[in-house]
């Protein structure tokens, strides 16, 4: 089954962070990324740049307005994914806890709906 990782950090604890260790962290994602491909787990990712470049989109009564930014301000904001392979949601919980960024954020695993 199909589980989404959707990766979660404050983007202010980044520019708190040393830059090696920031560079440590993304150097440990891609391997992790790596590792998930070579046991079969993997099966897309991607980081998604920061949130002041969002743009919300809304469809009301056949009228699309934008507002820029993400939808709702929260400490925690959405950073990238990854789309996983699992057994089950316990395998997934354990791949999503092994995201390196999952240290200094958080990851939701979440099941993809199959159609």
């Amino acid at each position: 089954m199909r589980y989404l990782c959707l990766v979660c950090f404050d983007g202010k604890q980044i520019n708190t962070m040393p830059p090696a260790e920031w560079e440590r962290l993304v150097r440990e994602s891609a391997e992790y990324d790596r590792e998930l491909q070579r046991l079969g787990h993997y099966v897309h990712a991607e980081a998604l740049q920061s949130p002041d470049t969002a743009t919300t989109v809304r469809m009301r009564n056949g009228k699309m307005s934008a507002t820029d930014g993400p939808f709702a301000e929260l400490k925690e904001q959405v950073a990238g994914f990854i789309l996983i392979e699992a057994a089950d949601l316990n395998e997934a919980m354990r791949i999503g806890a092994n995201i390196p960024l999952a240290r200094i954020g958080s990851v939701e695993v979440r099941p993809v709906m199959e159609f």
